[in-house]
C-alpha cells in the first residue's frame, strides 16, 4: 500500500499509540531495533492486535464479547487483510498498517491467514488432542508471527530456513506463556494441554487445575518447559542471521521467555499460586547477556540438530470459513 509521509507517519503514530496500549512488553523489546525495523514492527503488531480483537470481539485484549457471529467476524478480518495486500484502503487503520508495512518489507497473504488462522482456532475454543496438535496451535497463534516478524527484521521471504527459525522463537514464546497461565486459562475457560497429556495422568476432565492434582499438573508444566527449551535454542541459531540489533533483540526475547517457563517449572506445584513473572533487573541482565550473545554471534546447534519446520506445524490450519 503506497502512501505519503504524511499518512504514514500518522499510521506509525497509531500503530505505536496501539502497542503501548496493548503490550508494554513487545513495546520495551522494540526499542531494541533500529528505527526502521520498531516501526515496521509497530505497523504489525497494530494489525495483529486489531484482527485479534475482532476475532474475539474484544477492546485490547479486554473481556471477550458475544461470540455467536465468529463467520462474519473472520470474513471481516480476512476481506480487509485481502485490501491491505491488494494496496487499497481498507477503513480501518489497523489493516492500512499491514497494507504499508507488507508492502515494504514483501509480507505474503499466506503469512497473515496463517495468523487469522489462530485466531480462528482461539474463537473456536478448539483443543488439542495431541502434542502435535499443540505445537501446531501454537504455530499459528505465534510462530506464524514470528515468521512476519522476521520478514520486517529484513529476512528474505524466500529464506525458508531463517523464517523456520524464527517459527520457533514464536513456538518457545507460547509454551512459556501456556505454562505461566494454566490457571488463569482455566478460569476463562480455555485448555491448552493435549487431552493425551491429562489421559496418561489419570486427570479428569476440567479437573486439571485442582488442588489435588498440582503434583500432576507440574509434570505436565515440565513437558512445557522442556518443548521451550528445544524450540529456544533452534531459535537462538536462526538468530545468527539477522541484523545485528534485530539478533540482540530476539536473543533477549528468548532469554526472557525461557526464564518464565524455567521459573515454572523450578516453582513445580507451587507455580500457580501466584503468578510467575521476570522481573525488571532479571530482564536487564537477559539483554545485557544477549547483547554479549549477538556481538559474539556462535550459537551452538541444539543436541541432535534440527530436523523440523514450519512444514512440520502449517497442516493444523482450518479452511477460511466462507463470507458470514
Amino acid at each position: 500500500m503506497a502512501v505519503d509521509a504524511a499518512t504514514r507517519a500518522a499510521l506509525v503514530d497509531h500503530a505505536r499509540l496501539s502497542i503501548k496500549r496493548g503490550s508494554q512488553s513487545f513495546s520495551a523489546a522494540a526499542r531494541l531495533f533500529d528505527k526502521e525495523t520498531r516501526e515496521r514492527a509497530w505497523l504489525l503488531y497494530a494489525w495483529c492486535r486489531r484482527a485479534d480483537d475482532i476475532a474475539d470481539n474484544q477492546v485490547m485484549g479486554g473481556e471477550l464479547g458475544d461470540q455467536s457471529d465468529l463467520a462474519a467476524r473472520l470474513a471481516h478480518i480476512r476481506r480487509l487483510t485481502a485490501l491491505a495486500f491488494a494496496g487499497k484502503p481498507t477503513g480501518d487503520p489497523a489493516f492500512d498498517c499491514l497494507g504499508v508495512v507488507a508492502a515494504e518489507v514483501g509480507l505474503t497473504p499466506q503469512m497473515a491467514e496463517d495468523v487469522i488462522a489462530g485466531f480462528q482456532l482461539d474463537a473456536e475454543d478448539w483443543r488439542p488432542r495431541t502434542e502435535a496438535d499443540l505445537l501446531r496451535y501454537c504455530y499459528h497463534v505465534a510462530g506464524a508471527v514470528g515468521v512476519m516478524m522476521a520478514v520486517v527484521m529484513g529476512v528474505s521471504p524466500e529464506d525458508q530456513e531463517t523464517l523456520d527459525r524464527a517459527n520457533d522463537l514464536g513456538l518457545a514464546f507460547q509454551l512459556s506463556n501456556i505454562a505461566r497461565d494454566i490457571v488463569e486459562d482455566d478460569a476463562a475457560g480455555r485448555c491448552y494441554l493435549p487431552i493425551e497429556w491429562l489421559v496418561e495422568q489419570d486427570i479428569e476432565p476440567g479437573q486439571h487445575t485442582k488442588p489435588h492434582h498440582r503434583e500432576e499438573l507440574a509434570e505436565m508444566a515440565a513437558r512445557l518447559v522442556a518443548l521451550v527449551e528445544k524450540h529456544e535454542a533452534a531459535a537462538r541459531v536462526g538468530a545468527a542471521r539477522l541484523p545485528f540489533r534485530s539478533r540482540w533483540a530476539v536473543l533477549a526475547a528468548a532469554r526472557i521467555y525461557g526464564a518464565i517457563g524455567r521459573k515454572v517449572r523450578a516453582r513445580g506445584a507451587a507455580a500457580w499460586n501466584s503468578r510467575t513473572y521476570v522481573p525488571r533487573w532479571e530482564k536487564a541482565l537477559h539483554g545485557a547477556r544477549a547483547f554479549l550473545s549477538a556481538a559474539i554471534n556462535r550459537e551452538k546447534m541444539p543436541k541432535g540438530g534440527i530436523d523440523w519446520g514450519i512444514a512440520d506445524f502449517r497442516p493444523a490450519a482450518p479452511s477460511p470459513l466462507p463470507p458470514g
